[in-house]
């Protein structure tokens, strides 16, 4: 992964590319959650969402490493994204009922820690997915 913080470019709009890796994601995690319904654990959706991904011709990495650089040194424990779509975007997939303030800090951090722009906060336990899917920019 790439320097902790470097600039950040929020106000520049996303590339078409991103845009179109980022509706596949959508778009799996709908399919997922229309043939699995809520109440599985994480690791089931993880395995399906990147079956989905595959069939829609994207690459994918799962349980990614992320480094952290400080005062000149690389810190390689501790951070892992659950999966990097492209390269380029991160989801973090929960399957929990109650929704937790942190994940948003969590992909947050993510986000700047590998200085990617895009990525996508999924909750597989709703009633509605798309109460689940929540996208971040920076």
């Amino acid at each position: 992964m790439s320097q902790n913080f470097r600039n950040t470019k929020s106000f520049e709009p996303i590339s078409s590319e991103l845009e179109s890796i980022g509706k596949k994601i959508a778009d799996s995690a709908f399919t997922v959650h229309r043939e699995l319904g809520p109440g599985l654990l994480e690791k089931v959706y993880e395995i399906c969402f990147c079956h989905e991904l595959s069939k829609r011709g994207l690459k994918y990495k799962r349980q990614v490493d992320i480094h952290v650089v400080y005062d000149g040194l690389t810190f390689e424990e501790g951070l892992r994204l659950d999966v990097l779509v492209e390269n380029a975007v991160i989801c973090e997939l929960k399957a929990l009922e109650n929704v937790n303030p942190v994940w948003e800090a969590q992909i947050l951090s993510h986000l700047k820690l590998t200085n990617k722009r895009l990525g996508y906060l999924i909750n597989f336990n709703v009633t509605n997915i798309g109460n689940g899917i929540k996208r971040f920019v920076m």
